[in-house]
């Protein structure tokens, strides 16, 4: 069992990870990684849980939408031209990992590898996911977040594993 602690879900993970931070997913032959700035922990049915979330045009949701877990990849060195370009490009048109010199590794417990850095490593197992309903989302966040009506699918991941490398 993971706990709060021990997960590193602390005040300076959620900082780094409002700077961006690498969500890698695989599935069949598909594997991409995106960057994300958002993300939740809690516990939830009893268990550590990170919660993403991605928007149905992004080519890492064909990806995700087939997956059985994710990994998130908190850097805890200076990637910010590798989050910005993850962030820009779709893995559509280019190999993220090719164009920014990104090298992954096996993930522990998970299909999906994790970004070969030194970060703070969590592998995730989804457990549930939803389409987020507009018609409950305040509109104020509606027309900040959403104008073009992209709208978020949540991914539940149960943290079964959370490690530094170097």
């Amino acid at each position: 069992m993971i706990d709060g602690n021990s997960a590193g879900v602390g005040e300076d993970t959620l900082n780094r990870i409002k700077k961006g931070a690498f969500l890698t997913v695989k599935s069949g032959n598909g594997v991409n990684t995106m960057t994300i700035g958002w993300a939740a922990f809690g516990f939830v049915w009893n268990k550590p849980i990170m919660m993403v979330a991605v928007r149905s045009s992004r080519h890492t949701f064909g990806i995700i939408e087939t997956a059985r877990d994710f990994t998130v990849t908190v850097p805890l060195e200076d990637l910010r031209k590798e989050l910005a370009f993850c962030g820009s490009k779709s893995g559509r048109d280019v190999d993220k990992f090719k164009a920014c010199s990104l090298e992954t590794i096996s993930g522990r417990q998970v299909d999906s590898p994790v970004i070969k850095t030194r970060g703070r490593q969590y592998e995730c197992a989804i457990i549930y996911k939803t389409a987020m309903d507009p018609a409950h989302l305040d509109r104020e966040y509606e027309s900040s977040f959403y104008p073009q009506k992209d709208y978020h699918t949540l991914y539940f991941g149960e943290i079964l594993a959370c490690y530094e490398t170097e």
